[in-house]
């Protein structure tokens, strides 16, 4: 009797040992996928990007950052694409507490679309936050003619576009993950030349440095002696619209107003050689000027 009583015990306690296992195995999968749920519900817009493979920057990125994006007006009725990382945690995703080097990214004469607004996911991710901005009002195209249209319009009348992007300067200064001393300008062709004049008229909210790739640039030595801050300058020494002469004379009345400069030329490339879709695309001059202007950021920004 007393044995048998001693078998119910032993299966007894078996029994809850083994219901206690299931629970333990369990409980934590209902309770992760709640909390990813939760996450899920609480913010819609968080995107994480784990591959880039497609972007001829994709080295750069780190894998699982994850980062916020948000369509934001900053200027009238000009709606631009706003990135910043966030702090990742199990049931939801924040601002960082700590402010953070902020960067004005200025499209190409196709306006704001995708590549931009993924180019600037990627310079997120690596710790700024991101406003692309846009001067074309919505409009988006890939037909070269319309392209030189929207240029056009906005090179003829400059003061709407130079208020747009101080709107987004002032913008950025107002976050309240933005360290407002630590703001930059990138642009790329027609945005290259437009981030130039965006310094050239910063005098009442100074920046912290300004990236051209391949824009319009100016030698007058008046004109750039208002630019307190480092220039980076990236051009191909093949191109059409921008010539080595102007870029040379460019890097001299930099130097000659005493304003900080890294200027280079690529040899062997053209206009727009580093927009994937444009036929002059040299993948290798492309990543090696982006880590160019990372290692500037960096340094200055």
């Amino acid at each position: 009797m007393v044995k048998e009583s001693r078998i119910h015990i032993v299966s007894a306690l078996i029994l809850s040992m083994m219901i206690l296992n299931i629970l333990t195995f369990y409980t934590p999968l209902v309770e992760t996928a709640g909390a990813q749920q939760e996450h899920k519900f609480l913010s819609p817009a968080v995107t994480t990007i784990s591959s880039v493979t497609n972007n001829p920057i994709n080295g750069t990125s780190t894998s699982g950052q994850t980062i916020q994006n948000e369509t934001v007006t900053y200027y009238d009725n000009a709606s631009g694409y706003l990135v910043f990382p966030v702090s990742n945690s199990l049931n939801n995703a924040t601002v960082a507490a700590e402010k953070l080097p902020a960067v004005i990214m200025i499209h190409e004469n196709r306006g704001l679309n995708d590549n931009i607004k993924k180019t600037a996911e990627i310079l997120a991710k690596q710790g700024y936050v991101v406003l692309a901005v846009d001067l074309f009002q919505g409009q988006v195209t890939a037909d070269p003619n319309r392209a030189r249209e929207l240029s056009s319009a906005v090179r003829n009348n400059p003061g709407i576009a130079i208020e747009n992007m101080k709107s987004a300067v002032t913008y950025l200064s107002s976050l309240q993950n933005v360290n407002a001393s630590r703001i930059a300008s990138l642009g790329w062709c027609f945005g290259g030349g437009q981030s130039l004049q965006l310094a050239l008229n910063s005098e009442d909210h100074p920046l912290a440095a300004t990236i051209i790739y391949y824009g319009q640039v100016v030698n007058d030595t008046g004109e750039l002696s208002k630019i307190k801050w480092p220039v980076l300058g990236i051009f191909g020494d093949q191109d059409q619209s921008i010539s080595v002469d102007s870029v040379r004379a460019f890097e001299q009345a930099l130097n000659e107003t005493g304003v900080t400069n890294e200027v280079y030329i690529y040899p062997g490339v053209g206009h727009a050689f580093a927009n994937p879709s444009n036929d002059n695309y040299a993948p290798e001059e492309t990543a090696d000027a982006w880590q160019k202007t990372l290692a500037f950021l960096k340094k200055y920004v």
